[in-house]
């Protein structure tokens, strides 16, 4: 089976990257319940939205994310027992191809440079199942689409979810 998935908010954690920044720049804690529903851009005062806005096209703010809990292990278990690529769109942050590419030797080291597509619209890309955590990806796929579960995405019900990375033992049937 081939096995799509997404890097931000599905094995790196971008939200908890936009939190801290904002806490940095403003001095204001707001949690993943604060976003829940929505993003951190939707919620902040009018005089901030442009700096919130700026985040992820500022050169670092992908080079350290935080990984998904349980994401490395389980991605090893599949990319063991099926066909997994990381596929992320990379193109849209002019500061996150190179970040995203050493993100992954990183963290994930087992996934071949020939699994990784780091591409613009995902549209293009094909395989049997994609977890993703943005609706417009999951809509113009035609395999299995599975929403992977992020503070912006929790009221989205039109696809089949995945809340966490021990999730995917069951939808995989891993042990």
């Amino acid at each position: 089976m081939r096995i799509l998935i997404d890097m931000d908010e599905v094995i790196a954690d971008a939200v908890a990257l936009f939190l801290k920044w904002y806490e940095r720049d403003f001095g204001i804690r707001y949690t993943e319940k604060d976003v829940y529903g929505t993003k951190l851009l939707h919620i902040v005062p009018e005089a901030h939205k442009s700096t919130v806005a700026a985040y992820p096209h500022t050169k670092g703010f992908f080079d350290d994310l935080p990984v998904i809990p349980n994401s490395q292990e389980i991605l090893k278990q599949l990319y063991e027992a099926h066909e997994v690529y990381i596929v992320s769109a990379a193109m849209e942050f002019k500061h996150s191809l190179y970040p995203k590419f050493e993100w992954l030797e990183q963290h994930f080291p087992f996934i071949h440079w020939k699994r990784r597509v780091l591409c613009g619209d995902k549209s293009v890309i094909k395989g049997d199942v994609l977890i993703d955590d943005h609706d417009f990806n999951l809509e113009t796929f035609t395999g299995r689409r599975v929403m992977f579960t992020s503070p912006h995405n929790v009221h989205d019900t039109r696809f089949e979810r995945m809340n966490n990375w021990l999730e995917a033992k069951q939808f995989f049937d891993l042990k």
